[in-house]
């Protein structure tokens, strides 16, 4: 059978000698799937074609939105004569109006709900409402597409995009359309369906290890950073893990049907040294996939990482010694991931500094900061990977922190965690990094009892990460609109300052106006206020609008929609009555 899958001429006679038939009919057969391995083989390489010239499309896309993106923003930023005066005034509730800015208890908010108060992870817009007011005829669609389902009843399954799951569905009927064109699903052609199903899986090896890279050339030409990849990943992998149950079974099937008749013992098949490792690439894969799984990740994270990196090198191994026509598909795989781990990773973007720690008033959250000092930038090699966080970092970004003091396990381990500090000046040559970390289990419980008996502690981070596909949403926008619940803050806060702050530098003609930016920053306790430190403040006299509603601990969950929603009116009222007095 090893051999059977080699396309030599050959392979109809060691069909027949194994079979021990010589008859007309069955050398038919025989010759079908011969030319049925054949074709497999010839059909797969069109996959690679077809996924290069899906990059090339998604490439086109990004690049022709990023030379246009100066376009639309000249058109956004140029304000009309009422929108260059007194920014619009919002009322609330028992309030007549509110100031730029909306700090803790200043002025009455919306009604406040009670619902889900103890419950953090309650969400803080409603998904029954939708408002919205449309511009464009494609608004609608496009507000579709980013519409997020809520998740799947009983089995609390988080849903995607509604644009993401499309994606993703395309994606897989491409698999099943590569696994089942002209293949003829009978009896007598089961080894070459379960042949096809080992070849696609082979072929998606690189792809899969070119998602999970966190240094990929992706980013470069897409705009997708790897976390907007992982959903991609993780349905690759279920779909690689199911072909691999397809191609085991479909061998089991072979082995009864035809070597089965001729006294070949399935105990002499499980054991020959092709179907042993197939088996052991096999367990491999499952067992990355299982590990993998949310439930698993959130009770046993230190072990899913040490579990993940090390089942996939041995997964490798195994599958480039079960079969030769696998190798080159491993090399490139094994060659993906050793570059993203041990030259990005492990040497250009690993950086180490001692990073002070701060447990802050409510017992639970350490904000570890450090201070970079900030170089030139490496041109070329920033383009094709990224550098370090001393070649600066973009809003939005995150780090891996590890922290080996803690103890020897800790060593290997490294755990994602976004800048909460704003993206440094192009010109400046320090900076300060700030990292907010809420204790739960594991890395951070243990973080959180070494920083209450330690002020500092030496850090390696690995990184920056990320996306800026946020950031350029919002400058493309008429209004920006920001919520942020908890230490989420450190992401909305270099979102949001890289807009409004960059304004003051523009010409006035040329201004994004600073009161279209709305930031709601949600809080449980009036303590985590100074997790933001001093740039909420800064960000008022930029002329951002911040609303922070009273902690829920006390008063529940606010009523965001309604928030966002008068904000959004008050808008539009000001610019339609601007609109029509020019």
């Amino acid at each position: 059978m090893a051999i059977s899958l080699k396309t030599t001429p050959s392979t109809a006679q060691i069909f027949a000698d194994t079979a021990g038939a010589a008859s007309s009919s069955l050398d038919a057969g025989l010759r079908n799937i011969v030319a049925g391995i054949l074709f497999s083989r010839r059909f797969i390489i069109s996959y690679q074609a077809v996924l290069l010239g899906l990059l090339l499309l998604f490439t086109i896309r990004y690049w022709t939105s990023r030379l246009c993106a100066p376009i639309r923003r000249r058109l956004v930023n140029t304000p009309s004569p009422t929108q260059r005066g007194e920014p619009p005034n919002l009322e609330y509730e028992s309030a007549s109006s509110s100031s730029s800015s909306t700090i803790i208890g200043e002025s009455p908010l919306p009604k406040v709900s009670k619902v889900d108060e103890n419950n953090e992870r309650a969400p803080l817009l409603k998904r029954e409402n939708h408002p919205a007011t449309f511009g464009k005829l494609d608004y609608p669609i496009r507000g579709l597409l980013l519409y997020q389902p809520p998740p799947i009843p009983i089995i609390n399954k988080t849903l995607p995009s509604n644009s993401t799951t499309l994606a993703i569905l395309m994606f897989i009927g491409l698999q099943a359309f590569y696994l089942f064109y002209r293949m003829p699903l009978s009896i007598p052609m089961l080894f070459v369906f379960a042949d096809r199903a080992s070849l696609l899986f082979v072929a998606n090896l690189p792809l899969l290890y070119l998602f999970a890279a966190k240094n990929q050339p992706l980013k470069l030409l897409t705009g997708y950073s790897y976390e907007s990849l992982n959903i991609v990943h993780r349905r690759l992998g279920e779909v690689m893990c199911l072909l691999a149950l397809v191609h085991s079974a479909g061998m089991i099937g072979v082995w009864y049907t035809i070597l089965r008749p001729t006294g070949f013992s399935l105990a002499k098949f499980l054991l020959s040294k092709i179907v042993l490792l197939g088996i052991g690439a096999f367990v491999a894969y499952e067992l990355i996939y299982f590990t993998s799984l949310g439930s698993f990740r959130q009770r046993w994270y230190e072990l899913f990482l040490a579990l993940h990196v090390s089942l996939q090198v041995l997964a490798l191994v195994l599958v480039w010694f079960h079969h030769h026509n696998s190798r080159p598909y491993v090399g490139v795989a094994l060659a993906i991931f050793l570059i993203d781990r041990l030259l990005y990773r492990m040497s250009f973007k690993i950086h180490s500094a001692r990073a002070s720690l701060t447990v802050c008033e409510d017992g639970q959250t350490v904000i570890v900061c450090t201070e970079p000092i900030l170089t030139k930038k490496w041109q070329y090699l920033d383009y094709i990977g990224g550098a370090g966080v001393t070649k600066r970092w973009k809003p939005t970004d995150h780090v891996f922190l590890t922290v080996p003091e803690l103890s020897r396990k800790h060593v290997i381990q490294a755990h994602p965690f976004t800048i909460a500090s704003v993206a440094p000046d192009p010109y400046a040559s320090s900076a300060e990094l700030k990292l907010i970390i809420r204790a739960q289990d594991g890395f951070s419980k243990d973080l959180l009892t070494y920083a209450k008996g330690h002020d500092a502690v030496m850090v390696k981070l690995d990184g920056p990460y990320g996306s800026q596909n946020a950031l350029h949403l919002l400058q493309q926008s008429d209004l920006a609109v920001v919520v942020a619940g908890g230490s989420g803050i450190a992401v909305a806060l270099p979102l949001i300052w890289a807009i409004g702050s960059s304004s003051k530098f523009r010409d006035v003609e040329q201004l994004r106006v600073t009161s279209s930016i709305l930031l709601v920053w949600i809080i449980r306790h009036a303590s985590h206020a100074a997790w933001a430190g001093s740039h909420i403040d800064a960000l008022r006299k930029c002329g951002v609008e911040v609303i922070m509603p009273p902690p829920t601990a006390k008063n529940g969950h606010p009523d965001v929609p309604n928030i966002v929603t008068s904000w959004i009116s008050a808008h539009d009222d000001n610019m339609f009555s601007g609109k029509a007095k020019t």
